[in-house]
């Protein structure tokens, strides 16, 4: 092992891990004896159709009818097939449980607090299939919400899924051209709409958006509207707009439609502030078995869990969150913003709720950093077992502030996958230690390896781009209107010959760890060293002076010309002695070569609607480029400072 990294935490109790049972169950009914996890994964990944097949098996997933093959590899890897011929159906699988268990627990920012238990859940998932079979919704058809994170969303996504229609949706603050860009590709039968929501203490009314979006939609035949405060809107105007409190209560009996393994479940969205947003297909199978596998072998998540991650319906986290239910735990929702009504408001629902997995963003802990919130020193946080992160790298110092502010012993877990895989290529690992700045470890079944540039296997701790090699079932099972797959090959097969390029700068640890620099296309070019984004971020973050930074590569007569922006807190200036404290940071704890030419001060830094900077688009703004889709970002009006910075240099 490598020990120049700091050890942050070690397993107590792995042997009541699920995934010690996972291996018991190898041993028993497969005959297969495995001493650490290492050997577990390269099994994995070397007999990946045993891999998974068993996994079906302990995990319990009902095949309505089972397959003939479960890998049938095609002579590309974009083409390969699993479960072929298998039958189930993914909304079965998240509401069997149907007794008083909390299934979801709802909270938000003005302190109420709504919990639904599994039979409440079932009963009317049950009740709203009915509606969505009478207005005529069938196999294959879609359904798009444009919801917050409540239970509503859940019932309806789940009463979709059971029927064999396919779900989308886009969070609510998205602006109208937005949403049409994104829900208007895939044109849905039915629309499941919120008429206001509350954020950071102001109400938003959402019908004026709402009329505006069931107009320009095609073939739209319904739209039921979601009443959601205690103030009532008047949404009749609004054509073929009904109640979805009124389909609630119906009383039928419901058939969970057998579909095919890979039978579209959802459409996800990259984020467009490139171009239009691309409408990403995944399956009910590839999702099910793939949440399952990392919710209980990597999560360590029981029956007897809650699990909350902060997010919203647009991002590939709430879909990750809901499918917990699959593994009867308790999942809890939050609405609203994180430090509303008070910066530890997340930390006191955590107590309340008794959390044991609770999920957040580097940019979370980097607030909580700044404003010295430390909540081991108020709330009673007993039941958490788990941190979970995701969203950008959660660097070295994130670890740290963890450990002394939230809870010492608790399991700091890094995962990194995206939209894309609707999953994780690395994550956490209840056996095997957590080291500083590392992601624990390459998930099972994925045979995730780092290129160079030649294409060829990089050396352990050495620099390069994250792939995976072969086949898994969370693979999309293509683009929306992408027959040939075009799209798809050139979004993620076009780098390298049959192999997943995800687009991600990492390195493999000693440990056997992961640990993600930053996007590849945001790559800094140093005297031909390539030099991640959060390798600049890393330092910068050390300095209170300093609220958020991104750096970008620019070109300037054929020059490459790198700069870093700062966010200062309200009293503090760029004077030329931070400018030298922000350099010898970087000089003496990365490298000369990580020194920007220029460092500048701003008011403000772009970042997407899921809370990730935005640093394409910065540089799109500096060079003078048209940022397509510029509403996929949550602030466009800060582009302006970078435009004037090319302008005045």
């Amino acid at each position: 092992m490598n020990h120049s990294r700091k050890l942050i935490w070690l397993p107590r109790d792995s042997e009541s891990s699920l995934l010690i049972d996972y291996m018991n169950f190898l041993n028993i009914e497969h005959n297969q004896t495995f001493k650490n996890y290492e050997q577990l994964y390269r099994w994995s990944v070397e007999y990946p159709e045993n891999f998974w097949s068993s996994f079906t098996q302990f995990a319990g997933i009902n095949f309505k009818k089972s397959s003939s093959k479960i890998l049938e590899m095609g002579d590309q890897m974009i083409d390969s097939k699993w479960f072929v011929g298998s039958k189930l159906n993914f909304a079965e699988h998240l509401i069997s449980r149907k007794d008083s268990h909390p299934a979801i627990i709802y909270r938000d920012e003005k302190g109420r607090r709504k919990e639904l238990s599994y039979k409440e859940l079932f009963d009317q998932v049950r009740s709203f299939a009915k509606a969505l079979v009478d207005q005529g919704v069938k196999e294959g058809d879609v359904v798009g919400a444009i919801m917050t994170n409540c239970p509503e969303t859940i019932i309806a996504m789940l009463a979709s899924s059971a029927i064999g229609a396919i779900w989308t949706s886009c969070s609510p603050d998205f602006g109208v051209d937005a949403i049409l860009d994104r829900i208007g590709q895939v044109k849905p039968k039915v629309l499941i709409a919120i008429d206001q929501y509350e954020y950071n203490g102001k109400k938003f009314n959402l019908m004026e958006k709402i009329t505006a979006i069931s107009k320009k939609l095609e073939g739209l035949s319904k739209i039921f509207v979601v009443q959601h405060l205690d103030t009532k809107i008047d949404y009749k105007s609004i054509e073929n707009a009904v109640p979805f409190s009124d389909y609630l209560n119906q009383d039928e009996a419901l058939q969970f439609n057998a579909l095919p393994f890979d039978h579209p479940l959802f459409i996800m969205y990259s984020s467009g502030t490139t171009g239009k947003p691309k409408c990403i297909i995944h399956s009910a199978g590839g999702t099910l078995i793939q949440h399952m596998k990392e919710h209980q072998l990597h999560l360590n998540l029981k029956p007897d869990n809650r699990l909350f991650f902060f997010t919203t319906c647009g991002w590939m986290m709430w879909n990750w969150l809901v499918s917990a239910l699959a593994s009867k735990a308790t999942i809890i929702l939050y609405e609203g913003s994180p430090f509303y009504p008070h910066n530890e408001f997340l930390w006191a629902i955590a107590e309340d709720e008794k959390i044991s997995h609770f999920g957040i963003s580097p940019r979370y802990i980097t607030t909580m950093m700044k404003e010295n919130i430390k909540p081991l020193e108020k709330y009673n946080l007993k039941s958490l077992q788990t941190i979970l992160s995701t969203g950008s790298p959660l660097l070295s110092d994130h670890f740290q502030y963890i450990q002394d502010a939230i809870k010492s012993d608790v399991q700091i877990s890094s995962i990194s996958g995206g939209t894309d895989i609707i999953s994780c290529f690395a994550l956490g690992n209840p056996i095997v230690p957590v080291f500083d700045g590392e992601i624990q470890s390459i998930g099972l079944g994925m045979a995730v390896k780092v290129f160079n540039d030649a294409g060829q296997e990089a050396a352990k701790e050495e620099k390069g781009e994250l792939v995976c090699t072969q086949p898994f079932p969370s693979m999309p099972i293509g683009f929306f209107n992408d027959p040939d797959k075009k799209k798809y090959k050139q979004s993620y097969f076009n780098k390298f010959e049959n192999t997943w390029a995800h687009g991600d700068f990492a390195t493999i640890t000693e440990n056997n760890g992961v640990i993600i620099f930053g996007r590849s296309d945001t790559t800094l070019n140093s005297g031909g060293v390539r030099i991640g984004t959060a390798e600049i971020y890393r330092q910068t973050e050390k300095l209170p002076q300093i609220l958020d930074a991104v750096v970008v590569e620019t070109t300037k007569n054929s020059e490459p010309i790198v700069t870093l922006f700062v966010v200062l807190k309200k009293e503090e200036k760029l004077t030329n002695d931070l400018v030298k404290k922000i350099k010898y940071e970087l000089k003496t704890n990365a490298s000369p070569r990580h020194i920007p030419k220029h460092i500048i001060q701003v008011d403000d830094i772009p970042r997407t609607r899921s809370g990730k900077i935005s640093e394409l688009s910065v540089k799109a703004a500096i060079e003078g480029e048209e940022i397509r889709n510029i509403d996929a970002l949550e602030n466009p009006d800060s582009l302006s400072i970078y435009r004037e910075f090319a302008k005045e240099n």
